[in-house]
């Protein structure tokens, strides 16, 4: 079964049960998934890692708008929107620990001959597509640029 498919399948559980929280939330997400297959077209049928990458993009939506409701001091919807996070993280692959993501990110290093912090772009997108959904974008980007300084300096010693 796939993505879309448990999305549905949990959609009408939810509607049977009445949680209107996990109800709104996963048809939020088949929302995002029917936009996604739209935008590529009919032609195109999407793999799993596409229904990944939309549900990373609500995810991100969500973080985003509990700071800015932090900030405004408005808990009510920090706790819904940390909710339906909860919810969202419970479709996506689990995240690779910070030892499992340095590893890929050494190999893909090697992989792109990545030298100094200046190939950012090349191992950044190579990354992205191994881990799809299973890392934040924010401490990928951290971690391979410590990485790649790192890699630089013993270069030049």
């Amino acid at each position: 079964m796939n993505l879309k498919e448990k999305l549905n399948e949990d959609m009408r559980k939810a509607l049977r049960e009445k949680d209107t929280l996990r109800l709104s939330t996963i048809r939020l997400l088949l929302a995002a998934i029917k936009n996604l297959e739209i935008a590529k077209g009919k032609d195109k049928e999407l793999k799993e890692s596409d229904f990944i990458g939309a549900l990373s993009s609500e995810t991100k939506k969500r973080k985003e708008a509990i700071e800015g409701y932090k900030k405004g001091k408005r808990e009510e919807l920090v706790e819904k929107e940390t909710r339906e996070l909860e919810i969202i993280k419970e479709y996506l692959p689990e995240e690779l620990s910070p030892e499992e993501l340095g590893r890929i990110i050494e190999e893909t290093i090697e992989e792109v001959g990545a030298k100094d912090p200046k190939d950012m772009g090349k191992v950044m997108g190579a990354v992205m597509v191994k881990v799809k959904g299973r890392a934040e974008g924010k401490v990928i980007s951290q971690l391979v640029k410590e990485k790649l300084t790192k890699h630089e300096s013993m270069q030049n010693d």
